[in-house]
């Protein structure tokens, strides 16, 4: 779990915290890291959020035109689920999932993985054009509102040229379509206090300026994509449905 030029694994990331019944990684609070616990709850949420993105992406792991990336590398990897399935339907292929917390991440990944602790707030010790793909996705919660910049910078200078970044964040921005949801109404009201209240330690709007930060930072032919999360009251006939059963639970 180590690489050159990286922090060994010690008690600095392996030490815990128990709050309210949870646990955290002690590392992560002291730190101002991340803040969402690293339970089994947590383990399963993280595993039922992976499978909803599956399903909005249908079944898509990777966006970007490439057939065979010889090196990934997946930010933020958290329980590891994309991880392994591109690890195992790409088994020529060497991927590194690095994340904060070892705790989550699985005890027995494909060969041809390697999982790395670290904190993404730091500088990558990566070589210089390294990676094929670099895959970033919900990492928002985990990386600081002055980081965001140097941190695609960074995964710029560690990919190959012509190598590609697949970035997927969530805007909590509770809307509608249909007017529903006036300012006034309660969910737009939580939406509003949820982003001012990350600020200024995280950037919680950062998704909706992650082109123009790929473009600063040298990258070409950088496609946004913005897709509905259902959340809640869609009609049973709606193939969308599904995921709004998951939020339910």
């Amino acid at each position: 779990m180590q690489r050159d030029g990286t922090v060994p694994l010690d008690e600095t990331f392996t030490e815990i915290v128990e709050h309210c019944g949870r646990t955290y990684q002690h590392y992560s609070l002291t730190n101002g890291t991340y803040f969402a616990p690293i339970d089994e709850d947590e383990i399963s949420r993280l595993e039922l959020m992976h499978g909803v993105l599956s399903g909005l992406f249908d079944e898509r792991l990777i966006f970007p035109p490439i057939r065979s990336p010889k090196r990934v590398l997946d930010c933020g990897c958290g329980t590891g689920d994309w991880a392994m399935e591109v690890a195992t339907q790409y088994p020529d292929s060497e991927v590194l999932g690095i994340d904060v917390s070892p705790h989550m991440i699985p005890e027995n990944p494909p060969d041809n993985m390697e999982l790395q602790v670290d904190d993404l707030n730091g500088r990558f010790t990566f070589e210089s054009n390294h990676f094929d793909l670099v895959h970033s996705q919900m990492v928002a919660g985990g990386i600081h509102a002055n980081r965001w910049r140097s941190y695609v910078r960074d995964i710029f200078r560690v990919l190959k040229p012509g190598g590609w970044c697949q970035m997927v964040e969530i805007y909590f921005n509770a809307q509608s379509d249909n007017g529903t949801l006036t300012p006034d109404h309660a969910l737009s009201q939580w939406s509003k206090q949820y982003l001012d209240s990350q600020s200024p330690y995280k950037d919680p709007r950062a998704p909706l300026q992650l082109a123009g930060w790929m473009r600063s930072a040298g990258f070409a032919e950088v496609e946004s994509r913005l897709m509905t999360l259902p959340m809640c009251g869609w009609s049973n006939g709606m193939p969308e449905r599904r995921y709004v059963l998951v939020f339910q639970d």
